[in-house]
């Protein structure tokens, strides 16, 4: 029987490499991958321009979609077109800043019908670790959830309170039995200095010291050791607690880390003061602590490059004021984090088979997303065409983000995603969408 589809693509990463081929795709999986030139028989034949590269859809396992209950800020018709543009076809929703948060079932299933009919792309779910849920963490990992995301000091939203080091071990003990992940924001609060009103990054940069992330890093690290449990660290922002950790992997502790394109891209000397638009927690930090950071990916001690897309309206980021200590904490990146990283790689002499790795086939792996991030026969036929040296210039206002506000507004960046295809059928923002409520463990 013919294939429904055949994509040719003279440059495609697959199998951690470029090479030509001819993806064959029936019934939204990629069935067989031949050579550039075969002769296949399919129902319909798409050849990439010379200029294109073949790229699976990319998996964004750190969005914060914020629906229900703060959709205002983001909500899941936004944000997964938004990621269809920026050749993300699956994200993870982390379980806060929506209301309510996702730390119970009956939360989960609120969050799934409010997703349910609005998603461009396939979406995941975070479950969240609180104080006083670990009860509920049974029933939310039988759900689906991938995982569970706690905070050790304060998420910035009441509803999401932080686990003391004693509740975070019981919140652990619980997922080692589950055999869940458990995800953690690692800044220890003790490190923190009070931060001043007023425009200065500097000021806000001395308030979130390196030693917040390596003190509470410790902590995970010797937690996990403790109790069996799998941990991951998010937004890794500080390169000097990556030691730590190779070292807790050779020593056989299940632990993994994560960067943003933020931390790839900026530096703090570069960021001028009043500019909010770049406040994130942890914060940017110094050139070479992000040159530091590029070596680590490159050595394999960080193991993925996630958005942490965590965006808020324009009052919010207090623009009008430049107030670094009022203003919310996040960026908003999900449509631009492949180009953003890329232009920043191939500066560094980075191949594109690289970045698919970091930003499609590892956190993947990591969270369990079966048959996403790879272009391999049985995966799903989610595809992405890339042209990796056409340059644009960033316009929040073209962006399908839902606030107009960007870090990297005027910016040129290299890279443009042309047609993304999830399960072999082009995502098209003016149909319906197409996009799956996944389940942990199922396609």
């Amino acid at each position: 029987m013919a294939a429904d589809l055949v994509v040719r693509a003279r440059r495609a990463v697959v199998g951690g490499e470029e090479r030509a081929v001819a993806v064959e795709v029936t019934a939204g999986v990629v069935t067989a991958i031949h050579e550039y030139d075969a002769e296949v028989d399919a129902a319909e034949v798409v050849d990439l321009a010379d200029d294109e590269v073949l790229l699976p859809g990319l998996v964004d396992t750190h969005v914060h979609v914020n629906e229900p209950g703060r959709t205002e800020w983001e909500g899941f018709a936004s944000a997964t077109r938004a990621a269809a543009a920026g050749g993300v076809t699956t994200i993870v929703d982390m379980p806060l800043n929506s209301i309510p948060p996702t730390t119970t079932v009956a939360a989960l299933e609120e969050k799934q019908a409010a997703a349910r009919g609005q998603a461009w792309v396939d979406v995941g779910f975070w479950g969240g670790a609180v104080p006083g849920n670990v009860s509920d963490l049974a029933p939310l990992h039988d759900a689906g959830v991938f995982g569970f995301k706690c905070f050790l000091l304060d998420s910035g939203v009441e509803e999401f309170p932080e686990l003391s080091p004693l509740a975070f071990a019981e919140a652990m003990t619980e997922t080692a039995r589950l055999g869940a992940l458990m995800i953690v924001h690692a800044e220890d609060a003790a490190e923190l200095e009070p931060c001043a009103h007023g425009p200065s990054y500097a000021g806000f940069l001395a308030s979130r010291p390196d030693a917040a992330e390596e003190r509470a890093i410790d902590l995970v690290v010797d937690t996990a050791r403790r109790t069996g449990g799998r941990a991951h660290v998010v937004h890794l922002s500080a390169a000097g607690a990556v030691p730590v950790l190779r070292d807790a992997r050779a020593a056989g502790v299940d632990v993994s880390v994560e960067t943003c394109p933020h931390y790839l891209y900026f530096d703090a000397a570069a960021i001028p003061d009043g500019a909010t638009e770049l406040k994130c927690c942890p914060p940017i930090r110094g050139a070479a602590n992000r040159e530091a950071l590029w070596a680590a990916l490159a050595g394999g001690d960080i193991g993925f490059v996630v958005s942490d897309h965590s965006p808020c309206t324009a009052e919010l980021k207090r623009r009008d004021t430049g107030d670094f200590a009022e203003a919310w904490g996040g960026i908003a990146s999900l449509q631009l984090g492949l180009a953003v990283v890329w232009t920043a790689a191939r500066d560094r002499g980075v191949g594109l088979a690289d970045v698919v790795r970091w930003m499609a086939a590892a956190p993947a792996r990591r969270v369990g997303l079966d048959g996403k991030g790879e272009i391999a026969v049985g995966a799903d036929a989610d595809l992405c065409a890339f042209a990796p040296d056409e340059r644009f210039v960033v316009d929040p206002a073209r962006l399908h983000h839902k606030n107009p506000v960007s870090a990297y507004a005027g910016r040129t960046l290299t890279g443009t995603v042309r047609r993304t295809w999830l399960r072999g059928v082009p995502i098209d923002l003016a149909a319906a969408p197409r996009g799956r409520l996944l389940r942990r463990g199922q396609r």
